[in-house]
């Protein structure tokens, strides 16, 4: 609810104060915008309109906005020289919020397995819905994340759910209850308000429901509605059961668990959408700009196994039929990503090795007479494969840790030469390894592997090698 009331001061200038949602905002000789975010670029709409108006009345008049997500799906960022907000004159970090303690922390767990949806087309910068929702409307796809929601909740008081569409969310709201016993309110725009306002009162658990024996609502599920402006700070989980390609959109879904609560200690965001690996960590989200079709080199990308640079439209490399990894999963999937929500947040997840790839590696462009390593490929995966390189032919530390790798997996010493550690991988000398655990820390663009699972390391010495 808004509306303005003019306070009344010694100055001959008026100052207007503001309501909005019970918070003043006073500012003399000026507008000050909240959620300037939503204001349209163009020159449409009532709150452009409004701010048309009052430049006709006082030409001098100045703007300030707030937002805690300054960019737009269609134009990127909000500030620029020919808009009206022209500059950003402060700003902070989530980061030190939470530090300083005005915002909850937030954190995310791993799925174990993932279900691969690809192949959904965009239309006016958004994944098609119809699209999404034939996919996320899969019956095993909803039981599977449900069951998920309801093992990594158990210690929740307020989860938010984020459906894809009203009949994603009945799904939804069906499945905990039959599968789990559990209720879920829903809401979506077309609910009545007044049966609105019981179920979110009920969610917030507002002390007037309590006078009428209703207990609050453990898990509320919705449809494009409780994002901007929705103020709930019990909610200390929130759950993406939607993907996006709006960045804006998943800072406001997620930042609805930011809200301080003396019950919550942290908010545990649950991504089942692919949305923070699309976007990277929340605190790090940043508009991508449009780029130009026309005069631009077709895209490519590089085989993993040869290092061929081949056009992005490649399922399987041309030169040595490796398969790339398939295209962005655009529905939501099975289990939660391991992503982290926040940059610097560290993953550690166990992968078993369903096969070990070992060749001999050089850096590319380098000196003919530049060391070598060893380089290992685990099949962690279908399509997933994860590397790492032992500096068989290095000095000083790299050196230590590629002569301790090696002595966790062969009788024989660490060979100087990275064709002759291969010739002993190859001939089976090495100890098999079962499986890798694989961290990752969001915002960092590489993945590393941070410890290994081996068989047994085998008896058989160089000298009985068969070569």
């Amino acid at each position: 609810m808004v509306r303005v009331e003019t306070v009344k001061c010694e100055s001959p200038i008026a100052v207007y104060n503001l309501q909005v949602s019970g918070h003043p905002s006073y500012y003399a000789h000026g507008i000050l915008s909240h959620n300037c975010h939503l204001i349209s670029r163009a020159g449409d709409g009532m709150y452009r309109q409004f701010l048309a108006d009052c430049k006709v009345i006082n030409p001098n008049v100045r703007v300030i906005g707030l937002t805690a997500t300054p960019f737009r799906l269609d134009s990127g960022m909000i500030c620029s020289p020919d808009h009206f907000l022209n500059s950003v004159c402060f700003e902070i970090g989530i980061k030190k919020l939470i530090r300083d303690g005005y915002l909850c922390p937030l954190i995310s767990k791993a799925g174990v397995n993932r279900a691969d949806f690809s192949g959904v087309h965009m239309r006016a910068g958004e994944f098609v819905s119809e699209e999404v929702d034939a996919l996320a409307g899969d019956e095993s796809l909803v039981s599977a994340a449900c069951a998920e929601i309801v093992e990594l909740t158990a210690d929740r008081r307020a989860v938010l759910i984020f459906a894809t569409s009203v009949a994603h969310g009945q799904q939804v709201v069906e499945t905990l209850r039959n599968n789990h016993g559990i209720e879920c309110g829903f809401v979506t725009g077309q609910t009545p308000a007044a049966e609105r306002d019981e179920i979110l009162g009920r969610f917030r658990g507002d002390a007037s429901n309590e006078l009428f024996g209703q207990e609050p609502l453990r898990y509320l599920c919705n449809v494009n509605v409780l994002t901007t402006g929705f103020d709930a700070p019990r909610v200390d989980c929130v759950v993406m059961l939607r993907p996006t390609m709006s960045p804006g959109l998943l800072y406001q879904c997620v930042g609805r668990g930011f809200r301080l609560h003396p019950d919550k200690q942290n908010c545990l965001v649950l991504d089942f959408g692919g949305n923070i690996e699309r976007h990277g960590p929340i605190d790090q989200i940043k508009p991508k700009e449009k780029q130009s079709r026309s005069g631009q080199m077709p895209p490519a990308k590089e085989c993993e196994k040869c290092h061929a640079l081949v056009a992005c439209g490649y399922a399987n490399c041309p030169e040595c039929g490796h398969p790339f990894p398939p295209p962005e999963r655009e529905s939501h999937e099975a289990h939660a990503s391991d992503a982290g929500v926040l940059s610097g947040e560290v993953t550690d997840t166990e992968h078993d090795v369903h096969d070990v790839v070992y060749r001999v590696h050089r850096k590319r462009d380098a000196e003919d007479d530049a060391p070598r390593c060893l380089r290992v490929d685990y099949m962690i995966g279908l399509d997933h494969w994860q590397s790492e390189f032992i500096c068989i032919e290095h000095s000083g530390f790299a050196r230590r840790k590629a002569e301790t790798w090696w002595r966790d997996r062969c009788l024989d010493p660490c060979p100087d030469d990275a064709d002759e550690a291969l010739e002993l991988a190859d001939a089976g000398l090495l100890a098999t390894p079962e499986s890798i655990t694989v961290r990752s820390i969001a915002g960092q663009r590489y993945d590393r592997i941070v410890s290994h699972r081996l068989s047994e390391i085998p008896n058989t010495a160089l000298e009985e090698a068969p070569f």
